[in-house]
């Protein structure tokens, strides 16, 4: 059994990753949440506990060795990739292309993640778009609708829910509570990943989360301006 270490549901992109791709596939775990502390860096010294980069999220999973972690949401799929033949496309081209969006995923669009971090209860107006936020939203939608048209969907690499879905799933969070403007069919795939059963019990649960972590809000608010906060007061 795998054990899942995350972060507050309402803001952790990076935890939301491997624990949707988990969910949707059936790949069973144990749920560990450990909520931001507060300030820049506060959380590192509980985080060592179970990570090693002091970071989440973090896979740890019992061996005939012992305890084995596996940190950074990346090389988490990877792992279980290992074990579970679903997590990638099994055609060849349909995976090749869902590993390369997978990693710009990981290393690209800094705007949408700096203008637009995830705050799953709240609904913003932003006062601008930035140019590096528009440049970074073409880009989606063109490799959105460039893996739809190419694999014929309903998902990112063809009919199933895989890793380069799990990917973007944040970004689908972040386009409800900023109504980014995309594409139709954009939307459509965004609509999509947010009534999966998995999306949903994550939004459920991070509205009902009774932390407010101040670095995370002011964040959430620096660009815009809040029209709705869904979350449990």
């Amino acid at each position: 059994m795998f054990d899942l270490y995350i972060a507050n549901k309402n803001y952790s992109s990076w935890s939301l990753r491997p624990w949707v791709l988990m969910k949707a596939l059936e790949i069973p775990f144990n749920e560990h949440l450990m909520p931001f502390e507060g300030g820049t860096g506060a959380s590192h010294a509980t985080f060592t506990r179970f990570s090693p980069s002091g970071l989440v999220p973090c896979l740890v999973e019992v061996t005939d060795e012992g305890e084995l972690a596996v940190w950074d949401s990346l090389a988490i799929v990877e792992y279980l990739a290992e074990q579970h033949a679903n997590v990638w496309p099994s055609d060849k081209a349909a995976r090749a292309w869902a590993r390369s969006a997978t990693a710009e995923m990981h290393s690209s669009f800094s705007a949408l993640r700096g203008d637009c971090p995830m705050n799953c209860g709240m609904r913003v107006k932003l006062n601008s778009l930035s140019a590096n936020l528009k440049a970074d939203l073409a880009r989606v939608d063109a490799l959105w609708q460039q893996g739809l048209e190419r694999f014929g969907g309903p998902f990112l690499a063809g009919e199933t829910f895989s890793a380069v879905d799990a990917f973007y799933a944040p970004v689908a969070f972040r386009m409800q509570t900023f109504s980014l403007p995309v594409s139709e069919k954009s939307r459509a795939y965004v609509e999509r990943l947010l009534a999966l059963p998995a999306m949903q019990a994550w939004y459920q649960a991070a509205l009902e989360e009774p932390w407010r972590e101040s670095l995370h809000e002011a964040d959430t608010l620096k660009n815009g301006t809040v029209t709705a906060d869904h979350r449990k007061a």
